[in-house]
């Protein structure tokens, strides 16, 4: 099963710019996902249209936050992301001739619509500035720890 891990790896860099004295570019932001820059440029995009991020070209350009983080809640981001197909479930016909099937395909649609509309509300109460808190929280436990050697901690 492929996962959109689109809103995980946003909300990383979201947290990489937010700690960050500097401007990142696509490329040091890319290197902390694993990915190419091109992944990040593409996504940032929808979040510089929207005034969360900004972008500056040139020497001593990148990437920075652009909003306050205390008003932006998760399901804004995965809103900006073009809300993301959250379960991998699915019904197996979509119009089912079988009673069996249409019975099963209720009962699931119900349980998924309930899940979703869960998860949704969740993401709309946590603010991505909570997501920076507990980072700081996290990085303050490390000696020596800084937004660039993040990824070398154990």
């Amino acid at each position: 099963m492929n996962r959109d891990s689109r809103l995980s790896s946003i909300l990383h860099v979201l947290l990489h710019m937010a700690h960050s004295d500097v401007p990142l570019t696509s490329d040091e932001l890319a290197a902390f996902l694993g990915t190419h820059s091109a992944f990040v440029r593409r996504e940032l995009a929808g979040l510089r249209e929207l005034g969360y991020v900004r972008s500056e070209k040139g020497h001593g350009g990148g990437w920075t936050v652009s909003c306050d983080l205390s008003r932006v809640s998760l399901r804004d981001i995965f809103d900006a992301l073009g809300t993301p197909q959250i379960f991998a479930i699915g019904d197996r016909n979509d119009a089912p001739t079988c009673l069996v099937e249409q019975a099963v395909n209720s009962v699931l649609g119900d349980a998924l619509r309930d899940a979703e509309a869960l998860l949704m509300e969740r993401l709309g109460q946590v603010m991505v500035a909570d997501l920076a808190a507990e980072f700081t929280r996290r990085m303050n436990t490390i000696p020596h720890c800084s937004n660039r050697n993040l990824h070398d901690e154990p």
